[in-house]
C-alpha cells in the first residue's frame, strides 16, 4: 500500500510540474489518504505482534 501512495505522490509531482492543477490535487489527495491508512495498519500491526509473545 505504501507503494501505491508513493505512485500517486509521483503523478502527482509530475501532474504539478506540467500545470494541470485539478489532476494532481487528486492524486496528492489519493497519496495521502493511503499513507495515513498505510501508516495506521502499520502500527496496529506492531502492537498486534506485539501482544502475541
Amino acid at each position: 500500500m505504501l507503494h501505491y501512495a508513493v505512485v500517486f505522490f509521483v503523478i502527482a509531482l509530475i501532474a504539478a510540474v506540467l500545470g494541470f492543477g485539478g489532476l494532481a490535487a487528486g492524486a496528492m489527495g489519493i497519496a495521502k489518504i493511503l499513507f495515513f491508512v498505510f501508516l495506521i495498519l502499520a502500527i496496529v500491526a506492531f502492537f498486534a505482534g506485539g501482544r502475541r509473545r
